[in-house]
């Protein structure tokens, strides 16, 4: 296999990255339910390709991030958040995730943001060791923020200057 190769989404992606993110679907990440048929467009009124950047390894989308604005405010807008990741079960392990986080970060810089940040469930262990090894350290815990299947989860705030 070859390195992933980092590009920013099209319009012909979204149903690829639409079934990469329902197959991904994990209680370790989601605060939303198990997606269910019939499945609406991935891409939205508030976010589409522009927002993602995918990976892709031998030309088979197998990654994706999303960045986004943390809120609508003009003086917020130095700051960028990462608002969704996922990578193939297939090709966990291989640096994709990791690839994706260092693009999303050029993305950022090349737009003028100073900042960015992301919100990660205090029990995604793997998520929160891979955002600290590429420089996020923690900016804030949110204890006992979601209810899910019947059990609290704390909403960890990272970020880190660009």
């Amino acid at each position: 296999m070859h390195a992933p190769h980092i590009r920013l989404a099209t319009l012909d992606d979204e149903d690829a990255i639409g079934r990469l993110d329902r197959s991904t679907w994990s209680a370790l990440h989601a605060v939303q339910p198990r997606p269910q048929p019939p499945y609406g467009p991935f891409y939205s009124d508030r976010v589409g390709p522009g927002n993602h950047l995918v990976a892709e390894i031998d030309d088979t989308l197998v990654g994706y991030i999303r960045l986004g604005y943390p809120t609508s405010l003009a003086c917020n807008s130095h700051v960028r958040q990462i608002q969704g990741l996922a990578v193939a079960e297939e090709v966990r392990g291989l640096g994709v995730a990791r690839a994706l986080l260092r693009g999303v970060q050029d993305e950022a810089r090349r737009q003028g943001a100073r900042r960015i940040t992301l919100r990660v469930l205090g029990h995604n262990a793997p998520a929160r060791k891979l955002y600290e090894s590429e420089g996020f350290v923690v900016e804030g815990i949110l204890p006992e923020e979601f209810l899910l299947d019947g059990e609290y989860a704390d909403d960890v705030l990272m970020g880190r200057s660009l």
